[in-house]
């Protein structure tokens, strides 16, 4: 007995496993500090510690699990104990013979063990031939993860094909994997970036590809097409900063895609300038024939033969790609020696203002800053403490394009003017002047300052593009101390879940006249809710950075952040009516404001009825319907969101009454009590103003609707029986003397 104790404590005696079995007994019992004890001990024993652990790997199979394992525990404590015993790593014959054996296991291994092997059993030293047939071997098995990471691993990729690697990679939605692989290499990302476009290529067959990997597990055929490619190439072309040239067939394709956005915002939506669009399809289509030739394609199917050649004029398309009816009307345009307007105005522009937020300050109150002399004067005025700063920012639209857009424009409003500030030029002036810190200051200084309120909407989108402008306001939004998002305040005014549809176009502008338009959304329809009209959008999508900016975008950006103000302290002075709480501050600042009890219980009970009306609360089940009333018997009084619908039911002979837009909601309230009036509203004023009114004289109206079918809701509901005598008899008798 002494004999065997004594031949134990040698290093030739012991037996690796026996030791694992005296490990198994200590890891099921969980005493892990005794288990490490053993485990450093134990190594100590052997005469060969490297051939000990696969001994022991070999002859169990715990640590082919995910997690936590005997396995990996022995494998990282062996990995430690080398460090203080260097002595101990072998080299020449023995270890090839075990790198051979450890190689064997790998593609068993799970991922947290592989390190600590090629680290123990230093494979980077192994002959590369030996790990790229071993490797091999993986991928031919259809282990093409597996393959993929141990080639990561052991910086097998250059001596490798791109292509062949990565592709049942992405068949099996694998992408991550792929930008792993190719992460270090220029030359493999370049190579793959062109095999990827490759395959964007419409004439290029997909089926292709897959036929090989038909037996594939875990194969997502859905994820594998044009789209989801296009997508991955630009992630690639962003994270790795390769030239985009690289992939003509990908950026081709996107660039026909926002060809064809445009033809739908200017000939269906009718929502973009002709100045806009044209800018636009130039820097599209630039000198590129394959994108000229969709060009003419798009002009001749939304143009006639002559709008076509003058369009094709002004975006300098080469005559030989027109066809004959084009090149024709062209050669008379040539001949007449001048290009004529390409497009008529559009008829709505000069009467659509009043159905827009309007800034209310005048022209020469708004400052276009080009020069640090005249921003200086701009900092005396914003840099005031007790100052409330509207901000927003302007940049050109990149339409899905590589790389973060760069802003053009600062906007800063106060309450008597507004300060529009010329980025590029700025910034370029004062690199020439050796003051590259003079802009990152002043912005600092002004979104650090807690004595200064600073209004936004969205502004962390705003901030990340600022920082991508200017190095130097990288990290701003870590350092942001009084500012006001209006963007969340939004989140918590609790308008009805329907009425964040606002058609703010007054019934005279006709569909046909002004387009598909779009309901409104953030920023515009924050407006609406909270001062009676949307903003208007035109402009939007124009090109900020070409100088000088046109009158109209001026005015424009004046007001993205001039109407920031007006909200703010519309909310400010009457927040319970807009559903937050009676301090306004701690709303703005995300926390859970007091809510009315009816309030409450709206968000509990309020669901979209069928016909996508708001639901008014708690219902009992009606008796039977009212009795029916001709339109002279019915009188309303009209929330000012709502004018279309008052001007239409004035129409029927019903007799309205309609809110101005500065009114508050609640005379709404005052003129329905004194008049006898019903009132018609939408959204959340309809919590307020049922409260103030007797039961069943507030309705609330879908304002996702046009005025024509809000009327039908409110004639249906209130039983309104309309005659051909009813029809326009309230306009003629308020034109009568």
């Amino acid at each position: 007995m002494n004999q065997d104790s004594y031949s134990s404590d040698q290093p030739t005696g012991q037996d690796p496993l026996l030791l694992l079995k005296t490990l198994q007994l200590l890891w099921t019992k969980q005493e892990l500090g005794k288990l490490k004890e053993e485990i450093r001990r134990g190594f100590a024993r052997l005469e060969d510690p490297l051939a000990g652990l696969l001994a022991m790997l070999e002859s169990s199979s715990d640590w082919k699990g995910k997690g936590h394992s005997l396995g990996y525990c022995i494998t990282t404590e062996l990995q430690l104990w080398i460090k203080t015993h260097p002595a101990v790593p072998q080299s020449g014959t023995k270890l090839k013979k075990l790198q051979a054996r450890v190689l064997g296991m790998l593609s068993q291994c799970p991922a947290n063990l592989l390190d600590p092997l090629i680290s123990i059993y230093q494979l980077h030293t192994a002959d590369r031939n030996c790990l790229l047939e071993h490797v091999s071997h993986l991928y031919l098995q259809g282990n093409y993860k597996e393959a993929a990471i141990l080639s990561i691993k052991l910086k097998l990729q250059p001596d490798q094909d791109v292509e062949k690697m990565c592709t049942p990679l992405l068949l099996q939605d694998k992408a991550n994997l792929v930008e792993d692989y190719v992460a270090e290499y220029p030359e493999l990302q370049r190579k793959l970036l062109q095999t990827l476009d490759k395959w964007c290529d419409l004439s290029f067959n997909i089926r292709d590809i897959t036929r090989p990997y038909q037996g594939l597990s875990r194969y997502k055929p859905e994820k594998f097409n044009r789209r989801m490619l296009s997508k991955l190439v630009f992630r690639l072309l962003e994270r790795f900063n390769v030239d985009p040239a690289l992939c003509p067939n990908v950026i081709n394709q996107r660039h026909l895609r926002t060809l064809n956005y445009l033809f739908y915002k200017r000939f269906v939506e009718k929502t973009m300038t002709e100045e806009n669009w044209a800018d636009h399809i130039q820097s599209t289509v630039g000198e590129n024939r394959w994108l000229q030739g969709q060009l003419v394609q798009s002009l001749l199917r939304h143009c006639d033969a002559r709008g076509a050649a003058r369009w094709a004029l002004h975006c300098r398309v080469p005559p030989e790609m027109l066809p004959q009816a084009v090149a024709e009307e062209l050669q008379k345009l040539h001949i007449q020696g001048r290009v004529e307007e390409v497009t008529k105005p559009d008829n709505y522009e000069a009467s659509k203002k009043k159905d827009y937020y309007q800034l209310p300050i005048s022209r020469e109150n708004i400052h276009f800053l080009q020069t640090w002399e005249e921003t200086l004067q701009c900092w005396e005025k914003v840099l005031q403490p007790g100052q409330v700063v509207g901000v927003d920012m302007e940049w050109k639209p990149s339409f899905g394009m590589v790389g973060k857009p760069r802003v053009a424009l600062l906007q800063l409003a106060l309450k008597d003017e507004v300060f529009l500030l010329d980025l590029p030029q700025l910034l370029k002036q004062a690199e020439a002047e050796g003051e590259k810190e003079k802009l990152p200051h002043f912005i600092q200084m002004l979104y650090s300052d807690t004595a200064i309120t600073k209004l936004g909407y969205g502004m962390s989108g705003d901030l990340s593009s600022l920082a991508a402008t200017c190095s130097g306001l990288k990290d701003t939004e870590k350092q942001i101390k009084g500012v006001v998002d209006l963007l969340a305040v939004d989140k918590q005014l609790q308008w009805g879940k329907d009425s964040r549809k606002v058609d703010g176009l007054s019934p005279e502008h006709s569909h046909e006249e002004r387009g598909v338009r779009q309901p409104e959304k953030g920023l515009s329809l924050l407006v609406q809710h909270v001062l009676g009209k949307p903003l208007d959008k035109t402009e939007q999508l124009s090109n900020w950075e070409k100088r000088p900016l046109r009158e109209e975008q001026i005015l424009y950006a004046a007001s993205d952040a001039y109407c920031l103000l007006e909200i703010y302290e519309r909310l400010c002075k009457d927040p319970e009516s807009f559903g937050l709480g009676s301090d306004l501050t701690d709303s703005l600042v995300g926390k859970q404001s007091k809510k009315p009890r009816a309030q409450k219980q709206l968000n509990k009970q309020e669901t979209p009825s069928p016909s996508g009306q708001e639901c008014q609360g708690p219902r009992t089940e009606p008796s039977g319907p009212p009795a029916p009333i001709s339109p002279r018997e019915f009188s309303v009084v009209c929330d000012n969101m709502l004018q279309g619908l008052g001007r239409y039911l004035r129409c029927l002979g019903v007799d309205v009454q309609l809110l101005d837009n500065e009114d508050d909601h609640r005379k709404a309230a005052e003129i329905a009590r004194q008049e006898g009036r019903v009132i018609l509203t939408s959204g959340l004023p309809y919590q307020t103003l049922r409260s103030q009114v007797g039961e069943g004289r507030c309705f609330s109206v879908n304002c996702s609707e046009k005025a024509k079918e809000q009327a039908l809701q409110v004639l249906k509901h209130f039983n309104v029986q309309v005659s051909l005598s009813d029809i326009f008899s309230r306009c003629q008798h308020l034109a009568k003397p």
